[in-house]
């Protein structure tokens, strides 16, 4: 595999632009760096697709130091074929590439090993070619100290053609691909862990397409089977479909080794395959795949929200009121200085709509308050209705109001930093504090709060 081709096709760029990044990348340079001062180089890549090619530079690599190995491994032990070898070295990914390494890997000596030594392999190859045959008295040729009656050998043979369907790449690559698309996960709570898992209520009877599973369903699903409240499966066939019926999974298992429908022990051999060893083992992969997307999908929504509230455009130095709406334990009010210093608190309850209007236009008549910023959470609806009726009320004050995400604030107002700045300040009424700091600068108040705070869940 050429490298530089392979990137400069995905990206749509010049091969002689992907050398200069990667000769760049290579001696240390960053993709910021490159992005800004080095474009001439580039012949003008971006910062997104310097990232990329960063990204798929360090697979592909890692990709053919693995054939490197794979290739070796697979000479020592005398079984390279001119077909395997360009079948390795075309393999595009590293999925791919393990599974044509699958039959060639060291394992632990398996059943299948076992029934090689005692010369059962003879007898597994003939009952795939001629299956015609009766398999006992095909098996009573092969029996001898180790394998003492027809079923040992019988089993034994069975163990080897498992191994073998079990172990073809174009198989399993066709089996991996159709049980993504079609196979549903199904998630129930665990027998006696429903009140304590309470919060994952939506998902214990829960049933849907693992393909299309939205993000946020499939990191709860996993998150409750992590924390033992809920247990998962991921379901190929209707529950209706009786067991004896043949799945679509094992037709295609029995059509790719064109084995005989009419043929009992072969057909049982290819759904001991599917179901003891092809299907456990694509199971796993499908959930690991699920969490992969559901977890780049998430650092996506991450970023984008993130990026949002950083870029945000800053209201400038004017003294700002800052109000976290709250019902029960009322609306908490900061008023923040034009440059950032803490001048007043004072809690007010919207039940009490009077008070609490009298109580906020005297402050802001106090200090002279020019904008209201008004946390986005519970109840601030209601709190910006008051809002509007003290810009309203106050013409002379020519004030604005603006509702801002309060992502964060609680995180903020408990943290070390919050508790260094305002150690005599009651921690619910930091909160305000930051609302109305991050409408007078968004980027130098929201750098303060735990970004796991922010944007996701």
């Amino acid at each position: 595999m050429n490298i530089i081709q392979t990137i400069a096709q995905e990206l749509s760029a010049t091969a002689a632009q992907i050398t200069a990044a990667v000769a760049l990348l290579d001696d240390g340079a960053t993709v910021p760096f490159i992005a800004r001062y080095r474009k001439e180089a580039t012949g003008g890549l971006d910062d997104s697709q310097l990232r990329t090619l960063e990204e798929r530079l360090t697979y592909l690599r890692e990709l053919e130091e693995r054939k490197q190995t794979v290739l070796k491994s697979i000479a020592e032990q005398g079984k390279l074929t001119p077909e395997l070898q360009a079948a390795i070295e075309a393999a595009d990914n590293k999925t791919a590439l393990e599974d044509l390494y699958l039959p060639y890997k060291p394992k632990r000596r398996t059943k299948a090993q076992i029934a090689r030594e005692n010369g059962l392999q003879p007898l597994a190859d003939s009952l795939l070619a001629d299956q015609n045959q009766d398999p006992e008295a095909a098996a009573q040729g092969y029996l001898n100290e180790q394998v003492p009656d027809s079923k040992a050998a019988l089993d034994g043979a069975r163990a080897i053609l498992m191994e073998q369907f079990a172990e073809d790449a174009e198989l399993i690559g066709t089996l991996r691909e159709k049980l993504w698309n079609e196979a549903e996960i199904h998630a129930q709570v665990i027998a006696g862990k429903e009140t304590e898992g309470e919060k994952f209520a939506d998902y214990f009877d829960h049933r849907e397409a693992v393909r299309t599973m939205p993000s946020h369903r499939a990191l709860a699903v996993l998150r409750g089977r992590n924390e033992g409240i809920l247990q998962t499966a991921l379901k190929y066939q209707p529950d209706e479909t009786p067991i004896t019926e043949q799945s679509g999974y094992e037709k295609i298992i029995a059509q790719h080794f064109h084995i005989n429908n009419e043929n009992k022990w072969l057909r049982d051999t290819v759904r001991l395959t599917w179901r003891a060893k092809i299907f456990l083992s694509l199971e796993l992969e499908a959930l690991g795949r699920l969490k992969e997307n559901a977890d780049t999908d998430a650092i996506t929504v991450f970023a984008r929200n993130l990026k949002d509230l950083l870029l945000a455009a800053p209201a400038g130095r004017l003294t700002t009121l800052g109000l976290d709406p709250g019902y029960r334990n009322g609306v908490k009010c900061a008023v923040v200085s034009d440059t950032g210093k803490l001048l007043d608190t004072v809690i007010v309850y919207l039940h009490q709509e009077n008070n609490m209007l009298a109580t906020l236009a005297k402050l802001i008549k106090q200090h002279g308050v020019k904008l209201i910023a008004i946390g986005n959470g519970t109840a601030s609806r209601e709190t910006d209705k008051i809002a509007g009726e003290l810009v309203k009320g106050l013409p002379e004050m020519k004030l604005h109001k603006i509702v801002v995400s309060e992502a964060g604030a609680s995180i903020y107002s408990a943290s070390e930093l919050a508790a260094k700045e305002f150690p005599d300040l009651d921690v619910s009424l930091r909160g305000p504090v930051s609302i109305a700091r991050r409408l007078q600068d968004p980027l130098a108040e929201l750098v303060k709060i735990d970004p796991k705070s922010i944007g996701v869940g």
